[in-house]
């Protein structure tokens, strides 16, 4: 069986996304494997497939419950024998499903690495077959990483404990070339196959706004109909805005770590059962969340560091259709940060915070910046964020930012962004008087401009790399500074915005259906219909029955046998022995113009 047919058989696609065959042929080898795809780039697949195509059972390590049942539910619902073993499951669960592994039934075994602990499961597994070890969210392994589990560094003695070491497969959608080192080595991969699939994501549109009144501009994202996630920096932050929606009367849920585990799970389960559309999460929501079809997410706050936001961000637009980031950013947002970040141990925890305010002060294309935190190059600007497509006004601030550097110059030694803001503000401070700073040409110059406003300025010159940050955050001009002092180039810092309260949208963005030709639309319509109701009927997300891809490909074709309907995107033979008769009965009434089109 060729792998495409496989591909086919199993998931029902027709052909592999980037990256995806050659991540498959190095484990079917038998090589150990470090591949970084972004969010959405079929991670699961390159464990999942060898998985079914080798003898023996893949472990599938996991950090979240969420996580796990969500894919287990979607493989089972392809008719691949795939359980999971955590501290959800009763009594009985737990013993059905050692009796399949003893029995050889179980192809996939998703466990969470605080299992591997425990007393009992070294000896269960031994006597086992164990053909693979899959890694998932292999970056919590790393303490350079955005997201260190402790819990994940027991993964490599569990695999030195086992009778034959199987092949180990590590899987991460962001990490920088620090985390991916460090990945290697504390799995103690063997010569690892790497694969550095591109972090881009294109689909997705990224926009950073700094409103004067936050909450205003929430509304004018929001609407009643697209599934949306909202992250917040505090419980309660969330609290707040959950409350703020819910009084103007949203579809809502909220989810953080201060909730009973049965209020989280009700919450996690409304929004991917779109019962609400909208959820407001800490951070706590990230990796549990597997729901292809969300549309946009906005960061309330900004978040700590480039990682945490790609990967938050990344949520958006798993199905590979059009989405959007949303980051409100306000200076409040850096003094929470760095309150947040005070007490780690991370030595890089600095450094990657202002990378961060940089991203949300940069005037240039924000994939490229992005892009190149992740030491990837985009050749072009995107033309799809909110830099490129200039949705602020820019204010030029050249002069002002000459003043900067040649304040920074005078002052011979390198100090932080406040120092610098005092000198130039004319502050009266003691530790100007003590250094001279007093006494420089440059003293007090932009007495006129606010802290803040300073500070916009340096980070902008922080943001376009002519300012750097020596490793005491000392700030020093770089090479390229020169061209500021002497004119040859502006600098430019984004005008904040004011926002009115405006009446709420209502209606759906439908962005996505741009694909879709006006006649086709209503067809769509009526097709997710028919997936809401079968997905209330058999208990599960509508979009593990069929994404909204699949939905796509089937107003187009219009498939109205069998044979036609396997050729549409995502369906597979599992999927067209059980959904066949119901989606080409409606896309046949569709046609014959029937008014009543449902499910009996």
């Amino acid at each position: 069986m060729s792998l495409e047919h496989a591909l086919s058989q199993y998931f029902g696609y027709e052909a592999f996304r980037s990256g995806q065959r050659e991540i498959v042929e190095a484990i079917l080898r038998q090589e150990d494997v470090l591949a970084i795809l972004p969010t959405g780039g079929g991670k699961s697949i390159c464990y999942q497939l060898p998985a079914l195509l080798m003898e023996g059972l893949t472990i599938v390590i996991s950090p979240l419950i969420s996580l796990m049942k969500d894919q287990v539910d979607t493989l089972v619902n392809h008719n691949i024998p795939a359980a999971y073993l955590n501290s959800s499951l009763s009594t009985e669960d737990y013993i059905q499903t050692m009796q399949a592994l003893r029995a050889g039934e179980l192809k996939l075994l998703y466990v969470a690495p605080e299992r591997l602990e425990q007393d009992g499961f070294i000896q269960q597994m031994n006597a086992l077959n164990i053909a693979m070890i899959a890694v998932d969210e292999a970056h919590c392994v790393s303490q350079w990483g955005h997201d260190f589990r402790p819990s994940y560094r027991t993964i490599t003695d569990f695999i030195n404990q086992l009778d034959e070491r199987p092949i180990v497969a590590a899987f991460t959608a962001t990490a920088t070339q620090l985390v991916r080192d460090d990945i290697a080595v504390q799995l103690d991969l063997a010569e690892p196959a790497v694969f550095l699939n591109s972090f881009d994501r294109p689909n997705i549109k990224f926009t950073v706004k700094e409103p004067a009144h936050k909450f205003n501009e929430l509304l004018q994202e929001v609407n009643e109909a697209d599934a949306m996630v909202i992250y917040a920096n505090s419980r309660k932050n969330v609290d707040q805005l959950y409350d703020k929606l819910k009084a103007r009367r949203y579809r809502v849920a909220k989810y953080h770590a201060g909730l009973a585990a049965e209020a989280r799970d009700q919450a996690q389960n409304d929004f991917i059962y779109d019962e609400v559309n909208l959820i407001v999460a800490t951070n706590a929501f990230g990796m549990g969340i597997d729901k292809t079809d969300v549309r946009k997410v906005i960061h309330y706050n900004m978040p700590k560091d480039l990682e945490s936001y790609y990967q938050e961000a990344g949520r958006a637009g798993r199905d590979s259709l059009e989405a959007e980031a949303v980051l409100l950013f306000g200076n409040q947002d850096i003094v929470q940060s760095r309150f947040l970040i005070d007490q780690s141990q991370d030595p890089y925890v600095n450094e990657r915070l202002n990378q961060m305010i940089q991203y949300t002060q940069y005037t240039g294309c924000l994939r490229q910046f992005i892009l190149r935190y992740f030491g990837e190059e985009l050749a072009e600007p995107c033309m799809n964020c909110s830099s490129c497509l200039r949705e602020f006004r820019q204010k030029d601030v050249t002069k002002e930012a000459q003043m900067v550097l040649s304040c920074i110059i005078r002052m011979k030694q390198p100090f932080g962004t406040t120092m610098v803001a005092d000198v130039l503000r004319g502050s009266q401070n003691q530790k100007i008087k003590d250094w001279s700073f007093d006494r420089l040409s440059t003293y007090g110059l932009l007495k006129n401009r606010s802290d803040s406003e300073v500070k916009d300025i340096i980070s902008q010159l922080l943001a376009s790399g002519d300012l750097g940050v020596n490793e005491f955050r000392g700030l020093v001009p770089t090479q390229q500074a020169t061209q500021v002092l002497k004119g040859e180039r502006s600098v430019l810092i984004k005008e904040k915005k004011r926002t009115r309260r405006q009446t709420r949208p209502t209606e759906v963005s439908g962005n996505f259906k741009a694909v879709l030709a006006d006649e086709d639309k209503e067809l769509f319509e009526i097709l997710r219909e028919v997936r809401s109701v079968l997905a209330k009927q058999e208990k599960m997300p509508a979009y593990i029955i069929f994404n909204n891809r699949s939905l796509i490909d089937m107003s187009q074709k219009r498939p109205t046998t069998y044979v036609d309907f396997l050729n549409v995107e995502g369906v597979g033979q599992v999927k067209a022995n059980k959904y066949w008769e119901v989606f080409t009965d409606a896309i046949q009434a569709y046609v014959d113009g029937a008014d009543d089109i449902g499910i009996d």
